[in-house]
């Protein structure tokens, strides 16, 4: 937080906050009933979904492939961000944590841009593989479980377009992936994640310390 004058911050974080993020008011207090949630670390922060809305203007994104919802913070910063005729297809397990989110849709004038699919993430991509949707969305962010990391990347190289943008979250992973005996499923998917994206010439990469670190890389 700020202190004494907008000059003066107590962190970095708090001046990358004060002079980056632009929030819309909805967005805001959907992060803060957020906050309130058991498990309300979880969700993207105002710094992460400032990212998102960026890259959803900056890449021309109209159709966007969310894989873990939350409560649709992230959501709703991109569906802020996308043209009137932009969609999201974004997937969560079940309605318990989106179902928070909806009605901040619905406040911010954005509800009708974003269809809500429930199960297994895997199961949906390969439902939109089996539909014939590949290359056919302009950004994929993958933020659910982190085991199948490797599986919802390589579907998202499938449903890009050529040019479009993967976001992946977490990939830092609180630091577990510095720690050798960390071996838990998780942290090993995401570690190894990391590393085969690094080497992967199908795309072009950058990853930013923004949150619990986060990789951005286009489709070649």
């Amino acid at each position: 937080m700020a202190i004494d004058s907008k000059e003066n911050y107590v962190d970095t974080d708090a001046y990358l906050r004060a002079v980056s993020v632009r929030e819309h008011p909805v967005a805001s207090a959907l992060r803060a009933a957020t906050s309130q949630l058991p498990y309300g670390e979880w969700s993207t922060n105002a710094e992460q979904g400032q990212l998102l809305a960026f890259v959803v203007e900056a890449f021309s994104t109209r159709r966007i492939l969310e894989l873990g919802t939350f409560t649709g913070y992230g959501t709703l910063m991109m569906a802020l961000a996308m043209p009137a005729d932009g969609r999201i297809v974004t997937c969560d397990l079940d309605t318990r944590y989106p179902d928070v989110g909806r009605p901040f849709w619905v406040q911010a004038g954005v509800a009708e841009r974003i269809e809500l699919r429930l199960g297994p993430a895997t199961e949906t991509v390969q439902q939109l593989i089996d539909a014939g949707q590949s290359g056919s969305f302009d950004a994929v962010f993958i933020d659910c479980n982190k085991k199948d990391y490797n599986a919802y990347y390589e579907a998202a190289l499938q449903l890009l377009r050529e040019g479009g943008i993967i976001v992946v979250d977490n990939i830092f992973w609180n630091g577990a992936v510095l720690r050798a005996d960390a071996q838990e499923k998780s942290t090993k998917a995401i570690r190894a994640l990391a590393h085969k994206m690094h080497g992967d010439e199908r795309i072009n990469l950058a990853v930013l310390p923004l949150g619990d670190g986060m990789t951005l890389a286009v489709k070649r």
